[in-house]
């Protein structure tokens, strides 16, 4: 909204009154018609085309990033929709009933994962809603990967997830387990994580996701 400042205006003088009027030309008309039709051809096809990238582009979509806060900052995670639709939908509903608000990272180890979203940080535990089937993917794990955690029946996945620390450290999970996002920023964050055992990766007073939602 613009203020209440004016906009001032340079005075110009104007040209003489006439009686005349003139009709413009057929080939005027003709011109103008034509430019018209170009530039509605022109929007039309921008349209389509920015539709199209939208569509193709999950990056580029409204409301397709989680955020957890955690006490050292916060981690900004690209939703995957187009790899796994149903996990994404599923970290959404959670996100947006403050189911993850609080849960602590209670198994974390390091050069590997670390992992979250059992209420009950026992890593038995999940949400009320039934289990997931298995989106799994080729996308190949990586350094900020984001996946669905799960026991050895490949449709057990439900609220945990686990963000990977390492490259080398995800590598042979790829295909295995489902994909359903990335780190954009705050990884620094994710390193920061309080880390466990090793071997196990049991924590000992682990650090909490403040706040997640969906932006």
């Amino acid at each position: 909204m613009r203020s209440g400042r004016q906009i001032a205006i340079r005075a110009t003088t104007l040209p003489a009154a006439t009686t005349e009027r003139h009709p413009p030309a057929s080939e005027n008309l003709q011109d103008i018609m034509r430019s018209a039709m170009t530039r509605f051809l022109y929007l039309a096809v921008a349209s389509v085309f920015a539709m199209t990238f939208l569509a193709g582009n999950p990056a580029r979509a409204a409301g397709d990033k989680l955020v957890i806060e955690l006490k050292t900052g916060k981690v900004v995670i690209q939703l995957r929709p187009d790899l796994a639709p149903k996990h994404v939908e599923r970290v959404k509903t959670l996100a947006s009933q403050g189911f993850y608000n609080g849960i602590k990272w209670h198994r974390v180890i390091d050069g590997f994962m670390a992992q979250t979203g059992d209420p009950t940080g026992t890593g038995m535990g999940g949400s009320k809603l039934p289990d997931l089937p298995a989106e799994f993917s080729r996308e190949p794990y990586k350094r900020g990967t984001v996946g669905a955690a799960r026991t050895q029946d490949p449709n057990s996945a439900n609220s945990q997830f686990f963000i990977c620390f390492t490259d080398d450290g995800c590598s042979g999970l790829t295909g295995q387990y489902t994909v359903w996002g990335q780190v954009i920023s705050g990884m620094e964050n994710v390193d920061k994580i309080k880390r466990g055992e090793p071997g196990s990766g049991t924590v000992a007073d682990p650090d909490t996701m403040v706040k997640v939602y969906v932006e």
